[in-house]
């Protein structure tokens, strides 16, 4: 598995976790643990993977990754 899709995997399986506390609590817990958790390589990466179409994201991981563009979390 190669290095965006190892992180697509990883955030997936945040989302999955994050998704069943309820859509409204799904992005912005999302968001919030790959500020807090991930190493800025690896956001640095996603948003990278992001930018280049996101392939493999799950929606509301799409958005997450977007919040923390938005907000300059590297």
């Amino acid at each position: 598995m190669s290095s965006p899709d190892r992180l697509v995997y990883m955030a997936n399986q945040i989302g999955k976790f994050f998704m069943s506390q309820g859509a409204g609590k799904a992005v912005p817990g999302i968001a919030e643990h790959i500020k807090k958790f991930w190493d800025p390589r690896m956001r640095s990466a996603i948003l990278a993977h992001l930018e280049a179409g996101g392939a493999g994201l799950d929606p509301e991981v799409k958005d997450a990754v977007m919040t923390l563009r938005k907000t300059g979390a590297q």
